[in-house]
């Protein structure tokens, strides 16, 4: 089912390309892990393990991780309303909706399609922001849902996950196996530790390029089917603002999910994190947002005056 949301060429060119070369990615290093620990088995099982929990119990994982649990409407009917009015103007399936004990302001989407999604907002957005501030953000998170972004970094962010687990396993072996080791097992751990932490950079880096794209997309097709980007924009620093007061030793755990977030949790001393951050910077949102604005405007002039 195609929703209403305005559909973004170049978003779904990116997805495919990321998609493609991360695959080749994989392929290669799955081959390379196979030639080097000669255990085709043990690296296919581990691998086909990994990607099926990210595919199959994302939305889980990150409920769990973050407090988040699902919410009737008798819980949160004016939550459930704002997401019944979204879904039915973008002609979607209604995700099940979700709320997290977090006080730090924000909210995600995730789940493999359409039919399988969860959009969740912490205690702490509800709090802050006002209604239609609130309905900019859901409409921001629902477009990924509807784009299908949110399984495509789902599935991209798995290699990584693999890489950054054989850096481990094999960190651990050699510190927990050093009586026993040889000249051999020593070169093949160097040989694994190196392709994996290569791996892991190029997927980093493949991710955070998709992954800002696809935030300004969100917020493109959130501004025009909502019509009052406006709000998004007011949305979008107020929660900046109030996220970069949070102490940063208070945020690391929530960091760790920044590709999926409406805006990443960063404090006021992130530093260098925000070079390789997963989203644009507030300033470029902003701009695009007002662009919008004054395209909408100039658009709504010639009935007025009709």
């Amino acid at each position: 089912m195609r929703s209403r949301f305005r559909s973004d060429r170049r978003l779904t060119v990116r997805m495919t390309v990321t998609l493609f070369l991360l695959g080749l990615l994989y392929v290669a290093f799955v081959a390379a892990l196979i030639a080097l620990l000669k255990s085709w088995v043990l690296v296919v099982v581990i691998a086909a393990a990994v990607l099926g929990a990210q595919y199959w119990f994302s939305d889980r994982i990150a409920l769990y991780a973050m407090h988040g649990r699902i919410v009737e409407r008798e819980e949160y009917p004016q939550l459930h309303g704002v997401v019944d009015r979204l879904c039915a103007v973008a002609d979607m399936p209604k995700p099940l909706v979700a709320v997290s004990s977090m006080d730090m302001p924000n909210a995600f989407a995730t789940g493999r399609n359409p039919d399988h999604a969860v959009l969740c907002v912490t205690t702490g957005l509800l709090r802050r922001l006002e209604p239609d501030e609130l309905e900019g953000v859901l409409a921001h998170e629902l477009s990924h849902v509807a784009h299908k972004d949110v399984a495509v970094i789902t599935v991209a962010s798995f290699l990584g996950v693999i890489a950054g687990l054989v850096v481990r396993f094999a960190f651990y072996s050699e510190l927990f196996g050093r009586g026993r080791r040889d000249q051999n097992t020593v070169a093949v751990f160097g040989a694994v530790m190196g392709i994996s932490a290569l791996v892991y950079a190029i997927s980093f880096l493949l991710i955070r390029a998709l992954s800002r794209y696809r935030e300004l997309a969100a917020d493109r097709a959130a501004a025009l089917l909502t019509g009052r980007p406006s709000a998004l924009a007011s949305a979008l620093t107020k929660v900046t603002g109030d996220i970069a007061r949070i102490p940063t030793k208070d945020l690391r755990t929530a960091q760790a999910f920044n590709a999926f977030y409406f805006t990443p949790a960063f404090g006021a001393d992130a530093g260098i994190s925000r070079i390789f951050s997963t989203h644009p910077p507030l300033e470029q949102r902003l701009e695009q947002l007002a662009r919008i604005s004054a395209e909408l405007g100039e658009a709504a002039e010639p009935g007025k005056a009709g």
